[in-house]
């Protein structure tokens, strides 16, 4: 069954890096890169050159290094931006100049106290200008997600006359619904001449937790890429997370899509991102938290030890993880404790279990979690393992 093939745009390096307290240098930048494009990203936004000496200097080395994927650099509709990233950009294999200003009526009239029509000229002569240093001119619609879909539709269609040639559909402030979102990118797609000649992008922030639902959302509808961050870091609460919407579509076969991304990877730039930025990953953070293959209820593990497939719909492995965790708790039961002796040495029949298990459970009570050690103390110290053994 042949899939589409969805392009990964990763922002780690710019979106990502705007969470405060995370700035990157550039060693580090290169080293998240490398590894970017070694793991499949189709894009990597390598930063915002314009902004500091630094970014440009970084997106500079970044262009020299990624081998395989394409190097994005932002800017605003401005010239000089403009000019500093294609400077930037000028060792990149497969450069790409990223424009755009504020479509919404909130970003016209309170941010640039302007009116509609004067921003679609200045969108039009960004993406002209930016076409003279490059070929791939990406535009980003800001605030799109609040933006009237016919007004934006004028927008898109003017800035693919001027040469764009992909669409960044942003949900800058995390305000649609799934359905919502999902029906813009469809008005878009039946709405603007030209589209099918270019590729939409969804850009979903998760201010409401829908970052991911928005991206999936999105290309169900017509998008063809996907701007997301590792471990799903970035501006306020955070943009979508790369490792969900690429195992959403790998575990998915029915939406008949899929990335280039080598999945074995993802907790290893998980881990890699999250040491540079001294970022913090949630435990229970989908695909790559550190409780995301574990199981602590007696329930679960009697489910997992017998059959993986009853309680992960996940094989570890596929993600980079080595196994998953049976994690002893006072919520545990027999089949986890006997799961857990057996691996340091231990095979209990069923008298010894039971006996044990008592006394397990009063240790469980007043510890967090028991580790190896304690399960030796515990068994070692059992009158039943002494006498029986």
């Amino acid at each position: 069954m042949s899939k589409n093939i969805i392009q990964i745009f990763d922002t780690t390096l710019r979106d990502g890096e705007q969470v405060p307290g995370c700035k990157l240098n550039k060693s580090q930048k290169i080293i998240i890169a490398e590894q970017l494009d070694l793991m499949g990203v189709d894009i990597i936004e390598a930063g915002f050159p314009v902004s500091s000496p630094g970014d440009y200097s970084s997106v500079s080395e970044v262009s020299k290094v990624v081998k395989n994927a394409a190097v994005c650099a932002l800017s605003r509709s401005v010239e000089k931006d403009i000019e500093i990233a294609a400077k930037a950009l000028k060792f990149a294999k497969s450069p790409r100049i990223h424009t755009g200003i504020g479509t919404s009526d909130f970003h016209i009239k309170f941010k640039f106290k302007s009116n509609r029509n004067s921003i679609i000229d200045r969108a039009i002569r960004a993406v002209k200008y930016a076409k003279k240093f490059v070929k791939d001119v990406e535009f980003y619609a800001e605030d799109a997600g609040r933006t009237d879909n016919k007004y934006l539709a004028k927008v898109c269609e003017s800035v693919i006359k001027a040469g764009a040639t992909v669409l960044n559909i942003p949900d800058t402030t995390g305000y649609c619904l799934p359905d919502e979102y999902g029906s813009k990118i469809k008005f878009l797609r039946e709405n603007v001449r030209g589209i099918e000649k270019i590729t939409i992008s969804c850009h979903c922030h998760n201010d409401l937790g829908l970052a991911t639902a928005n991206s999936i959302q999105g290309i169900m509808n017509g998008a063809k890429q996907i701007e997301c961050t590792v471990n799903g870091i970035g501006e306020r609460a955070g943009n979508t997370a790369l490792e969900e919407v690429v195992m959403i579509m790998k575990q998915h076969p029915s939406l008949k899509m899929d990335t280039n991304i080598n999945t074995s990877m993802l907790y290893g730039v998980s881990q890699i991102v999250s040491d540079n930025m001294g970022i913090y990953t949630q435990p229970n953070k989908a695909i790559v938290g550190a409780n995301a293959f574990a199981h602590s209820s007696g329930i679960h593990q009697d489910g997992v030890i017998k059959n993986r497939k009853t309680y992960e719909i996940i094989d570890p492995k596929d993600v980079g993880v080595t196994e998953s965790a049976i994690v002893l708790t006072a919520r545990s039961g027999r089949a986890a404790l006997a799961y857990r002796a057996k691996n340091i040495g231990y095979e209990l029949t069923k008298l010894q279990l039971d006996v044990i298990y008592t006394d397990f459970l009063k240790f469980a009570d007043v510890n967090k979690e028991i580790n190896d050690n304690d399960i030796h103390k515990i068994i070692e110290s059992s009158y039943i393992y002494q006498e029986l053994r």
